[in-house]
C-alpha cells in the first residue's frame, strides 16, 4: 500500500473521506479524520450537521456538506424524487479536487460509486452487493462489528499508525448531563422516563441538566456536554460527542447493539434493549411499537445507572 504522507504541506496529497449519515456515525469518524490531517489535505463529504462538530474536534478537515438521498429514513428509492442536479454537482466538484484518495468505512455500494465518480487514483473500502469492482483496495470485514474497527482497519490498511489514546481522566465531579431525544422513534426510550431518573439522581446528590432538540444547536449541545462529568442519553449522536469529549456515557439502547455502537469511551456502559428476534435492525419496526426500547423499564436502567456511577466515584 501506498503512503500518503508528504514532508511538504503545500504539496500533501488531497484526501476524502465519506460519512453522509447520521451524527453520531459522524462522531464515531473523527479519530481516523484527525489521524488523516497527518498524512494530506482532508475532505469530508458529510451532512450539514457536521460543521460545528468538526469546527470542535477537527478544524482542518474540510467540510462538503451533501444531504445523499439513499439516507432519508422515508422515500430513500424513489428514483424520481432524488436531487439528480445536485448530485451532478457533488460529481463536479469533487472531480475537480484530484484527489490521491478516497475511504468509506460503510459496506455501502452508493459510497463507492461516489467515490469512483470523484476519480480519486485510490479507493478503499469494504465490498458489499459486488461493489469491489468500484474499489482499488477491497479491505475484508474487522472481527469486530463495531463502526470504530472499521475505521481503525482503515487507517491500518493505509500505513497510518494512530499515537496511543491517553486515559481519559476520571472526571469526579456530580454533574450529569442527559439529552433525553433521538432520531427515530426505535432510539427513543420517552421523555417521562428520562424526567424520572433525573428525580432520583437529585435525591442522590446529582445535578442534572436534561437537554433535548428543542435546546439550542449542535455547538448548544457540545458546549453543554463539555461541562459535564456523566452522560445519560439514547442510542444517538449526543453520547458519541459526549465520548469524544472524554464524558463517560451510560447508554440506553433499542433497535441496535452496543456491539455494533456504543460510544467510544472506555467507561462507557450501557443496557441493551429488550429482545427481539430482528435486532440488530434499522431505524424501521416491524411491530405497532418499537417494544425492544419502550419495555426497558425506569427501575432496570436505575439499577444498572446507579451501579456504574457508584463505581466512578471519587
Amino acid at each position: 500500500m501506498q503512503s500518503f504522507s508528504a514532508s511538504n504541506p503545500d504539496r500533501r496529497p488531497r484526501l476524502l473521506v465519506l460519512e453522509l449519515w447520521g451524527l453520531g456515525d459522524l462522531a464515531l469518524a473523527v479519530p481516523f479524520l484527525r489521524l488523516a490531517t497527518h498524512h494530506g489535505r482532508v475532505t469530508v463529504v458529510a451532512k450539514p450537521h457536521a460543521g460545528p462538530v468538526l469546527k470542535r474536534f477537527c478544524p482542518a478537515v474540510e467540510l462538503i456538506p451533501f444531504h445523499a438521498p439513499w439516507t432519508a429514513h422515508r422515500g430513500k428509492y424513489q428514483l424520481h424524487h432524488w436531487p439528480w442536479t445536485e448530485l451532478s454537482a457533488l460529481r463536479r466538484t469533487l472531480r475537480q479536487h484530484r484527489y490521491s484518495l478516497a475511504a468509506s468505512a460503510r459496506p455501502d455500494p452508493r459510497d463507492h460509486l461516489l467515490m469512483a465518480l470523484a476519480g480519486a487514483g485510490v479507493r478503499a473500502g469494504f465490498p458489499r452487493a459486488g461493489s469491489g469492482l468500484l474499489l482499488t483496495d477491497r479491505l475484508p470485514a474487522p472481527a469486530h462489528p463495531h463502526r470504530a474497527a472499521h475505521w481503525d482497519a482503515l487507517a491500518t490498511h493505509l500505513g497510518w499508525n494512530p499515537p496511543a489514546t491517553p486515559e481519559p481522566p476520571n472526571k469526579g465531579g456530580r454533574q450529569l448531563v442527559i439529552h433525553t431525544g433521538a432520531a427515530q422513534p426505535t432510539r427513543q426510550w420517552g421523555h417521562a422516563k428520562f424526567e424520572e431518573i433525573a428525580r432520583r439522581l437529585r435525591t442522590n446528590g446529582w445535578q442534572v441538566t436534561l437537554i433535548d432538540e428543542t435546546s439550542g444547536g449542535i455547538e448548544e449541545m457540545i458546549n453543554a456536554l463539555t461541562g459535564a462529568d456523566r452522560f445519560l442519553g439514547n442510542d444517538s449522536g449526543p453520547g458519541h460527542l459526549a465520548a469524544l469529549l472524554g464524558v463517560p456515557t451510560f447508554t440506553i439502547f433499542g433497535a441496535q447493539t452496543a456491539a455494533n455502537f456504543s460510544p467510544s469511551h472506555p467507561r462507557a456502559a450501557w443496557i441493551e434493549g429488550a429482545p427481539c428476534r430482528h435486532k440488530p435492525c434499522n431505524d424501521y419496526c416491524r411491530f405497532d411499537r418499537p417494544h425492544c426500547i419502550l419495555d426497558v423499564t425506569v427501575d432496570e436502567v436505575w439499577t444498572r445507572l446507579s451501579a456504574w456511577l457508584a463505581a466512578w466515584r471519587t
